[in-house]
């Protein structure tokens, strides 16, 4: 459900930054958005408190908002605060950048290893990704699991390319299985 509602409010955003044709301005302010949003997590424990009404909410995004960002993301946090969505925003938000820059040609890719790469390796693995996709530029980031044992993971929107041996062990485990059954 909450998959849903970011999509469909982010889409909205994004519609409306095409016929404005301000993707690029709007992508800009979004991003700023969501870092302010993220330094400051008591604004969206305070937006989804029951006990302020939406009314209240609108009143706070105004005052906080209204001379710091455009008149129109102002707008759309008002809608999301009157539609009872505003506890969805960051995920709204991050749906309408990866929309933005899927647009652009800029992906996202996520990439966990079982330690820490060098800059050199990165590099490498960025172009090897590059060279597999459509897009012309990749956002990479790069975690460590430890439980992942070797190899890696890398995560491209819904498609994954799981080469842990962590999995490689599950898959020779379950097909062990099958073969002690068939005994």
């Amino acid at each position: 459900m909450a998959k849903l509602v970011s999509k469909t409010y982010g889409e909205a955003l994004y519609e409306l930054a095409k016929e404005k044709k301000s993707e690029s301005a709007l992508l800009e302010e979004v991003t700023a958005l969501k870092d302010v949003l993220e330094k400051n997590p008591d604004f969206s424990k305070l937006m989804v408190n029951p006990r302020i009404s939406k009314e209240e909410k609108v009143v706070l995004i105004k005052e906080i908002f209204e001379t710091r960002i455009s008149d129109d993301l102002v707008s759309f946090l008002c809608i999301l605060a009157e539609k009872g969505r505003i506890g969805e925003l960051e995920k709204v938000l991050d749906y309408f950048v990866s929309r933005i820059k899927e647009d652009e040609g800029i992906g996202t890719a996520y990439v966990t290893t079982a330690f820490a790469l060098s800059e050199e390796k990165k590099n490498q693995i960025y172009q090897k990704i590059l060279s597999t996709t459509k897009y012309r530029k990749l956002d990479v980031i790069y975690s460590v699991d430890e439980n992942i044992i070797g190899g890696m993971v890398i995560r491209i929107r819904d498609r994954v390319v799981d080469s842990s041996i962590r999995t490689k062990l599950e898959q020779m485990e379950r097909s062990l299985h099958g073969v002690l059954l068939e005994e």
